[in-house]
């Protein structure tokens, strides 16, 4: 993330751990029939490691995407920054900022989170957005 020198952070943060909701559901099932299989007993044991090692993998994965993926609010732009190995981030600059929107559904109401829609940057699960949309509204006006 590059910002300019008088450009200050505003916030950052994760996006919502919701997200992690359908990796987990995902993983717990694997691990589920894993330890069927592994009940079953040989040659089916071989499978239910497989497969618990399987819905571990894609926990870490989740988890580790969640981790190394950002929402930042500067005082010129507005990111979204992920990847580990090669850091990617989409921005939108503040000043050429039209109208801003907030989706939320009504789990996102009840959870705390939502989509903010700035220009052509769509971000999905962010924490409290209207905190967020609060703030762009701020910085942008």
């Amino acid at each position: 993330m590059i910002t300019s020198g008088w450009e200050r952070v505003c916030l950052d943060e994760r996006r919502h751990a919701v997200v992690l909701a359908g990796p987990f559901v995902r993983a717990l099932g694997l691990a589920v029939v894993g330890i069927g299989c592994m009940a079953i007993g040989w040659p089916a044991t071989i499978a239910g490691v497989v497969l618990q090692l399987a819905g571990a993998g894609i926990a870490l994965r989740a988890v580790w995407m969640w981790e190394r993926t950002r929402v930042v609010l500067t005082t010129e732009k507005l990111f979204v920054v992920h990847g580990t190995f090669h850091r990617r981030a989409a921005a939108v600059r503040l000043s050429r900022l039209g109208a801003v929107e907030i989706e939320q559904s009504l789990a996102g109401r009840f959870m705390g989170y939502g989509t903010i829609v700035a220009g052509d940057l769509e971000i999905d699960y962010v924490p409290k957005p209207r905190r967020v949309y609060g703030l762009v509204e701020r910085l942008s006006g």
